[in-house]
């Protein structure tokens, strides 16, 4: 617990129900730690590109954000919902409603500039193009003087 929290508890007397309560995770930290668990994610590397392959079956495509923060933090990001129907009870239900998200650190070889996305058959796809390699540095040759 932070020095000025267990300070103030002392000073207080506040419960030990409190204390529990101050160092509890966040709902919207708990909900986007489930959110980004259970979202799989397939990740290719091809020679000029990685491609990240995401299952979005049901998922509409103004439901799905793809987003570049910090310059190198890949979101992927979006909700599936269930549309809902009149006079229909469940009596099974396994496909996954809600939010999700998936973040990723790109490698420095990434082209920020030239990224897309394509939602075909209910399979999200982000290409990352890679920066071509820097050209070798050739050895610079240095005149040796005489006297």
């Amino acid at each position: 617990m932070d020095p000025v929290m267990s300070t103030l508890q002392q000073l207080l007397g506040l419960p030990d129900e409190l204390e529990k309560h101050l160092n509890a995770p966040t709902r919207t930290y708990v909900r986007d730690t489930k959110a980004m668990a259970s979202t799989p994610v397939d990740l290719k590397e091809y020679p000029n590109s990685y491609v990240f392959i995401l299952d979005m079956s049901g998922v509409k495509s103004n439901n799905i954000k793809v987003q570049v923060e910090d310059e190198k933090v890949l979101t992927i990001s979006g909700e599936r919902k269930r549309e809902e129907e009149e006079d229909v009870k469940y009596i099974w239900m396994e496909c996954r409603v809600g939010k999700f998200m998936r973040k990723f650190t790109l490698p420095d070889d990434c082209n920020m500039e030239a990224i897309s996305a394509s939602c075909e058959d209910g399979v999200l796809s982000v290409t990352v193009t890679k920066l071509p390699p820097p050209d070798p540095k050739k050895p610079k040759t240095i005149k040796v003087k005489i006297g």
